[in-house]
This record gives C-alpha cells, structure tokens and sequence, in this order.
C-alpha cells in the first residue's frame, strides 16, 4: 500500500467551527494546532509496479508526496468501500492506471496544544488521544473511524453471521426481545401475529425478516394510525386522516393523472418538442410529445433531529429517488428544502419571545445545530446530484398553549420537488403474478438500517444507538 498527501482538508470557516465544536466537548483542552490534510490510500495489484503510474496517480489527485505520519488518521470504516473510493478507482482504470487496485481517502491529524503554559505537556496529550473524546467532533462514528495505523486498511473481514430467534422454544417472547433488541416497532397483536406465522411454518424467524417485517409494516410506511377509525367522544367519525386529506382530490379530479397511488402526483402537462433517442435508429432528435407534470412533498423529519447534514440530505435524496420512480420513470427538474424547528437559542443573541420552557432532550440535535448544519446537507445533495434547490422556508416556534407546551423539538424537515414525465409513461405497467421481486442496494452495514421502524416510535422510546443508527448517509451517485 502506498500513502499519497493531498492539500488541506478543512476551509478556514469549517476549521473554526471544528475547533469550537472541540471546546464545548473540552473547554479545560485550550486552543489546538490542528494540520488536517487529505490523504490517499492506494492498494497495489500482483503486477509489477511502475512509478510512472504512481506519478499519474498523485496528479489525478493533486497529492503532494508521500505521507509521512500523523497522529492518527480519519478513514472510512475499516472493512467498507466509500462512495468516493467507487468513483475514484473507476475514474483510476479509465485513466489505464492497472497497478492500482483500489484508491481511498481519510484525512491525516497533526494536533498539538497552542498554549505553551498548558497545565499539561504536549507529551501528556499526545499520550490521551486514543481515549480522548473530543475526536467525536473530527468524524461520522457510523461510516468512519479514527486510525493510527493504515496498514490494514483494505483487508477484508469475513462478513457476521445473521441470528434468529426462538419462536419455537419461547413464543411470542422471542419476538419481544427482537422487538427491544432490534427496534422494530411492532404491536403486540402484530408480535402474537409473527409468533403464531412462525410456529404454523415450524421454524424460526432471522433478524433479516424481522427486520423487513418492522419496516414494511411500520407507521411510517402503512399508515395505520393515519388511516385508522377514530372515535371521539364515544362517536366513530366519518373520516380517517388520510381520507380528510384524500378528500379536495375526491372532490375536484380534474386534470389530475395519478394521486396516492405512486411515488409521486402527476397533472396534466402540455405538447412539446422533446430531445429523445429513437430505439428505430438509436439517433437522439426532437419530436412532439406531451409531458405532463409531476410534483413531490415528504418529510424527513426523524432522521435530521439525529443528525440534521445526513438527515436532510437523504431527505432531498430519497424525494428525488421517488420522481424518478413515479410511473415508468420520470425527470426531475428543481426542488425546494423548509425546515421548522423550536426556538434556536443562539448564543449572545436572545430574542424576547426565548423563554426556557421545558429542557431539551440531549439526544436530538437542538434546533440551532439542525439550522446550521441541515440546509447545508440538503443543497449538497441537490447539488451533488445536479438538481438546484430553488425554494425553500424557515420557521421557529415554542410556546405554552392551554397549559401544554407546544414546539418542534422533533423538528419538520420538508423535501419536495417538481418535474416532468412523459405521458405515455405516467402510468405503471401490471405487475404478473409469480414476477420475481428482486432488492438491491448498497453494502449491508449498520447505516440508515430501520430508518421506518425508528422514525414510526415516540421520541426517546428506542435506543440512541439504533436512533443513530437509523439515519442513512447520502451518496448522490
């Protein structure tokens, strides 16, 4: 393996706000040197190597030379491929660099203490960095970690083994524990359900379908609470949730094409020239077709409380996956991004209407960090992806209403976009029975797992390990 040192890692404003993200962790720390510079990782192949290449490589990425130690270095996770390595090494073989197997990128730590009468010595901080908790501020603990050594950086482990558990012996208990264990969300008429399937087909259930089973059938997907009958005042009322909303589509239909039915509504577009393939002559022209108009809103809402820059980030992600699957496939166009969140509290500069009702829970992000940090991780993804974010909105509230306190401690995150589809393709083709359901995705890793089962919970109900784990991480490739 060789290690290449690339430039700074850190603008100037990201490095003060590091620094200051370390003081609030460790104020008796002081000010901190830190030299953060990126560096590359290449893993070689079998065939003779040739410092020709090594010289391309380390002008493709505008490294320096070669890295000549650090502190510790910040990685993604030992043991995963990052989006960015996928797209470097591919970019490595187009270039015909053959000898370079894989490239990766980290960042390398040089950090010393800036006040020469510390109370201790540099050699007394350099000894406490591997236990020292402010390096929680310089990385993402789901998808990276902090290294000393790179040596082994590409191995690879062999993968964990996955877990069932004992219907058959313990009954819906063992469904209980899953339950607790895993964070599924579950009902204890839907647990007795599992039990009951389980025991019928004579064996027992692996985490894998629990998991499934969690998702699928949470609120967040099914609707349950939204679609369900309420009784108020012992009198059964008319309507669902969902159907008062459904209802203005009921009434007025006109020039709506597809509504609760897909990933997203389609209405009536207009007659265009479009630039399309012809699959006759495989030659790109223009020619007239209708292109009728789609349109999106969702929220993300637990996910950005967690961690607001992945949250909101998969948030305009996951609302431009859904355009896209809308009918036989569509084009999104532009988006808009709004967040709501309770009183931001920022420091110095109170406002009169910020009064401290009722203290906030420490393992959501309080609502200045989800302002700072959540809009920016929604524009990157657009802009990652290529679509701008053209409009968006803020608001903040907190307040005593009858007695009861009212805010967005669990804030709002609104994604949502428009686009265009064509209209022989709004909508989907009839799926025959037997037709093979086929899931793809990344690497199976304990990032963005049960995002649905942990969004469908009160707050505070599941563990902040899996409320972390929950939270998806964007890659806009």
């Amino acid at each position: 393996m060789v290690l290449l040192l690339g430039s700074e890692a850190y603008s100037p404003f990201r490095m003060d706000a590091i620094k200051d993200a370390i003081s609030k962790i460790d104020p008796s720390l002081g000010p901190l040197n830190i030299d953060a510079k990126w560096v590359y990782a290449l893993e070689l192949t079998d065939e003779a190597f040739d410092i020709k290449e090594l010289e391309r490589a380390a002008s493709l990425l505008n490294a320096e030379g070669d890295c000549d130690g650090a502190d510790f270095y910040v990685t993604p996770r030992k043991g995963t491929i990052s989006p960015w390595s996928s797209k470097a090494t591919d970019i490595f073989r187009n270039c015909g660099l053959k000898s370079i197997k894989r490239v990766e990128r980290g960042i390398r730590f040089r950090v010393s203490l800036a006040n020469p009468w510390s109370p201790i010595s540099q050699e007394e901080f350099k000894r406490s960095l591997p236990r020292a908790k402010w390096l929680a501020a310089l990385y993402d603990k789901m998808t990276e970690g902090v290294y000393d050594d790179l040596s082994d950086l590409f191995d690879v482990a062999d993968p964990k083994p996955g877990r069932t558990y004992d219907v058959m012996a313990k009954g819906v208990e063992a469904i209980r524990e899953a339950n607790a264990e895993i964070g599924l969300a579950i009902s204890e008429p839907e647990m007795e359900y599992l039990a009951k399937s389980f025991a019928a087909a004579g064996r027992n259930p692996t985490d894998t379908e629990l998991v499934m089973f969690g998702q699928v059938n949470s609120e967040h997907c099914r609707h349950k609470i939204f679609g369900a009958e309420f009784i108020i005042n012992g009198k059964k009322q008319p309507k669902s949730l969902f159907e008062m909303i459904k209802n203005t589509h009921k009434k007025r239909p006109q020039d709506t094409l597809s509504a609760y039915k897909d990933n997203s509504a389609v209405v009536t577009g207009f007659r265009t020239d479009i630039f399309a393939i012809d699959p006759k002559t495989n030659e790109y022209g223009f020619k007239k077709d209708t292109l009728d108009q789609l349109m999106k809103v969702e929220t993300h809402n637990h996910p950005t409380a967690i961690s607001p820059f992945p949250g909101a980030a998969t948030g305009v992600g996951g609302e431009i996956r859904d355009e896209a699957a809308t009918g036989q496939g569509s084009r999104t166009i532009a988006g808009i991004c709004g967040f709501m969140v309770s009183n931001l509290r920022i420091p110095g500069f109170p406002q009169p209407w910020e009064r401290e009702f009722a203290s906030f829970p420490t393992r959501l992000a309080t609502p200045l960090q989800i302002m700072v940090d959540g809009p920016i991780g929604g524009a990157a993804f657009g802009n990652e992806f290529g679509r701008p974010q053209l409009c968006g909105f803020f608001r903040t509230y907190e307040g005593e209403i009858a007695g009861e306190l009212r805010g967005y401690h669990k804030p709002i995150m609104l994604a949502g976009g428009m686009g265009v589809i064509r209209h022989s393709q709004v909508q989907k083709k009839p799926v025959k029975v037997g037709a093979l359901i086929v899931q793809i995705g990344g690497p199976a890793m304990r990032i963005g797992l049960g995002g649905g089962a942990a969004s469908s919970m009160m707050t505070g109900t599941n563990s902040e390990a899996l409320d972390f784990n929950s939270v998806q991480r964007g890659n806009a490739e």
